[in-house]
């Protein structure tokens, strides 16, 4: 396939970035998406260009690294996908792709498709966290009995690789998916009650304070994410954000 690729290039977070547009020929359709991109940068450091920056790591969906707007989604066209699991045959030739990174005030640009997703990080260390019994008399975790839709659903929850796809897909640049599915893992579980209240309301002041927006319910965070985490985790997390708000007052 050749393809013409519109990419956004900013040097850094104070640039005011624009798209340029690139050639790319000879593409396989059975490459990733990152490998084209990868075809592309050896084109560009071969003839003395600076090669495109953006983000990767495993390769292999779980990391949540290689997150890109792809044609106007997340992640591209396909669905319960990432980046780097985006095949070329999901385009055609002479397609013309936009290329572009995560948009979101609290996911600042880097260079070019690399954006700072700190914030999440931030909202994790706020409550994504159990007590732990380290004295040498901790207890078999299969010794406790735990409710196996309960455990189903703990695990989807927990399936989150917080690549930020539904906080770049909502109009409101919200994190509550997010948020929802991390507060969710733990909710379901017996080894998460102990900080239960302490850790929703955590998480939540922690992702107003990042500048995360309100969700709407437009539901376009559920259709983007990769993993397929549902919007009843964002039903939970005001579940039990309202009983711990009730608990303290």
């Amino acid at each position: 396939m050749d393809l013409v690729l519109k990419i956004w290039r900013q040097k850094d977070a104070e640039d005011k970035g624009k798209m340029v547009a690139y050639n790319v020929t000879d593409i396989s359709e059975h490459m990733s998406f990152l490998e084209m991109l990868d075809v592309l940068n050896e084109q560009l450091v071969s003839s003395g260009e600076e090669p495109v920056a953006f983000d990767h790591d495993c390769r292999e969906g779980i990391c949540g690294m290689c997150s890109l707007y792809i044609n106007g989604e997340a992640h591209g066209p396909d669905r319960g996908v990432t980046t780097c699991q985006l095949h070329m045959r999901m385009f055609n030739d002479g397609d013309t792709i936009f290329i572009e990174p995560f948009r979101a005030k609290a996911f600042p640009v880097i260079k070019d498709l690399v954006v700072d997703r700190s914030a999440f990080d931030r909202i994790q260390q706020a409550g994504g966290y159990i007590s732990v019994n380290t004295s040498g008399n901790t207890q078999d975790a299969n010794a406790i009995p735990i409710p196996k839709p309960d455990a189903d659903e703990a695990m989807d929850a927990a399936t989150c690789i917080g690549c930020g796809a539904c906080v770049a897909t909502c109009k409101n640049s919200s994190a509550m998916l997010f948020v929802g599915a991390k507060v969710s893992q733990y909710a379901l579980l017996p080894q998460g009650k102990v900080e239960a209240k302490d850790r929703v309301m955590n998480m939540v002041n922690q992702m107003d304070k990042e500048g995360f927006g309100n969700c709407t319910n437009t539901g376009a965070c559920e259709v983007e994410c990769p993993k397929g985490i549902s919007l009843t985790t964002i039903a939970r997390m005001n579940r039990e954000y309202l009983s711990a708000s009730v608990t303290e007052d």
